[in-house]
């Protein structure tokens, strides 16, 4: 199978490193950095770059790019993709994503599902791109009416090849519902958390908690920024779920009242229970 890939950062780049080092698939790449490029070449991630001569022959085409540039590149280069390929677009959003590119991919008869690969670190770009990262990953995708059982059946074995454990089906609206829970707030939580004064002066007190909280701090804002605005309804709503509760601790606090502060951890405890470790 001939797979073109859009994006060479940290998603993209290891899609391509993951496909080479467990499958016979052919690899394209595609990524506006030139050293990526060349970097990308000299590793074996990808076999040649992905041009215009070549994209009519991938069978499979990943774009992991930002959402506002993934719906634009299709819109580009639709006419060029053939009509037995499938595209998957690996954007952290769907809702947005899936409106835009599902008209172009119906328009020039390809078919077209949104996706989103439940792996992540927080360093970006090629050079921290693994041939491991989905290994045990779950990676979501959102079918709709056109979408065929064949068309999934070829995408699960071939996301089953390069690692993931599974597949999680879903639409936009959920997903975004909940990313904007599991991955969004958590973003947003550790920026404001790392902006404390007492950042600065922590050396020798932090531990295992710190490096937890603030892991996602260092993210990519450009990225974020475009994710956040696609998802702001929902994530608002979450922002003012965590802003309740903080408020909650800070009342209990300022009250000195030992009994409801842990009637509030208690809680929290019992919630985490409920929700596993994932």
């Amino acid at each position: 199978m001939n797979v073109g890939i859009v994006g060479l950062g940290l998603i993209g780049g290891s899609m391509a490193k993951s496909i080479k080092a467990r499958t016979a698939h052919t690899v394209f790449g595609a990524d506006l950095d030139a050293e990526t490029m060349t970097l990308a070449r000299m590793c074996g991630a990808i076999d040649a770059p992905l041009t215009d001569e070549n994209l009519p022959q991938c069978d499979l085409i990943l774009i992991a790019i930002r959402p506002g540039a993934a719906i634009e590149w299709t819109r580009r280069h639709a006419g060029s993709i053939a009509k037995s390929a499938i595209l998957v677009d690996l954007c952290g959003v769907k809702r947005t994503v899936v409106a835009g590119i599902g008209p172009i991919a119906e328009q020039y008869g390809f078919a077209y599902i949104g996706g989103h690969p439940m792996a992540g670190k927080e360093r970006g770009g090629f050079t921290a791109a693994t041939d491991s990262l989905y290994v045990g990953a779950s990676m979501i995708l959102t079918p709709d009416k056109r979408t065929d059982m064949q068309l999934l059946e070829t995408l699960k074995a071939f996301f089953l090849d390069i690692g993931f454990a599974g597949l999680t089906f879903s639409d936009p609206e959920e997903h975004d519902r909940i990313i904007a829970f599991t991955s969004q707030l958590a973003h947003i939580v550790s920026s404001a958390y790392v902006k404390s004064p007492e950042a600065q002066r922590r050396r020798g007190f932090s531990a295992g908690s710190f490096q937890d909280m603030t892991r996602v701090a260092r993210l990519d804002e450009d990225m974020w920024t475009e994710l956040f605005l696609d998802d702001a309804d929902y994530l608002t709503r979450e922002l003012d779920e965590i802003i309740l509760h903080l408020s909650e601790y800070r009342t209990a606090l300022k009250a000195k009242d030992g009994q409801a502060l842990r009637a509030l951890l208690k809680d929290g405890r019992e919630k985490k229970a409920t929700a596993g470790g994932h």
